[in-house]
């Protein structure tokens, strides 16, 4: 306990430090600069930010790759909501609020007690031993869409960065981003080695997959563990190896980015997306024409 404070201590100074992380606080949103050595150094054009939750993530990217484009997927509404609010004022950030999967479809969410845990898998006994205070309080039928759907690999200026944090889901995402992987030149993503929801894929399998597209481990930050001791998740980085590079997709970096009329959201409207849980009311059409799965900067990490 004291450990954890201390942590969160540390890092309130260093966001109290920056002024655009400092504007996130007002919102609710520390930006997550635990991310940052691993990350910084990367050159980077565009980011795919796939389970943006309220712009933990995205705040960060913005500032460490001040001309790059932001794309963020994030589908829980009232998540998305304080997303929207955050970036209002920004060109460079189009936000899809859908969840990514394998395929399209309407699935449920299954709504944590802590938000930033949804999942669209069932939320497991080692998910609230590991991280009490997290079980499911609800459902709600939200849109799924691969990434080959919404991001078009010719619509990105590389070098592209896609971090993928969707509590289990990441597999299925990346299995719906076929296409778009080959215009991406480094993956960032939360990997378990214990299963925390029902059906998850662990560690490896998300690693074979990336290594079958293409992409070498090239390092890992963040480890977490339980009482026992075990490394139960971490972040691991992947780069495209250079005898495995294809045909570079991609605009020229001189091509304009995104439009300059502020926060651009791509937004589905379909049948079966009023449902809805007590904790998470509905928010008004105008802002919230669809609804959203939970994906988490830091679920039950500290």
């Amino acid at each position: 306990m004291g450990g954890a404070f201390w942590r969160k201590a540390r890092k309130l100074a260093r966001l109290l430090g920056n002024p655009a992380f400092r504007r996130g606080l007002r919102f609710g949103v520390a930006a997550a600069i635990e991310h940052r050595t691993i990350l910084g150094a990367l050159p980077v054009a565009t980011v795919i930010d796939v389970g943006a939750n309220t712009g933990q993530f995205s705040l960060l990217a913005a500032s460490l790759y001040r001309n790059a484009a932001i794309h963020a997927v994030e589908p829980l509404p009232a998540a998305a909501a304080v997303f929207t609010r955050l970036f209002a004022d920004s060109a460079r950030v189009r936000l899809y609020r859908v969840a990514a999967g394998a395929g399209a479809a309407n699935a449920p969410l299954h709504v944590s007690r802590r938000h930033d845990c949804s999942s669209l898998l069932p939320i497991a006994g080692g998910q609230t031993d590991f991280a009490p205070g997290t079980e499911a309080v609800g459902t709600i039928t939200v849109p799924v869409r691969p990434l080959d759907e919404l991001i078009a690999p010719d619509d990105l200026v590389r070098p592209v960065l896609l971090k993928l944090d969707v509590q289990g889901g990441e597999l299925q995402a990346l299995q719906g981003a076929g296409r778009l992987l080959a215009a991406v030149d480094h993956v960032y993503v939360e990997v378990s080695f214990l299963p925390l929801y029902d059906g998850q894929p662990l560690a490896h399998a998300v690693v074979e997959h990336l290594a079958g597209q293409g992409f070498g481990l090239a390092g890992t930050n963040h480890p977490t563990f339980d009482r026992a001791g075990r490394c139960v998740q971490v972040d691991l980085l992947f780069s495209r190896l250079p005898a495995a590079a294809t045909h570079l997709h991609g605009r020229p970096a001189t091509e304009p980015g995104l439009r300059e009329n502020g926060l651009r959201e791509t937004a589905l409207t379909e049948a079966g997306q009023e449902a809805e849980t007590a904790p998470y009311p509905p928010i008004a059409a105008a802002s919230s024409p669809s609804l959203a799965m939970a994906s988490p900067a830091d679920c039950g990490r500290t």
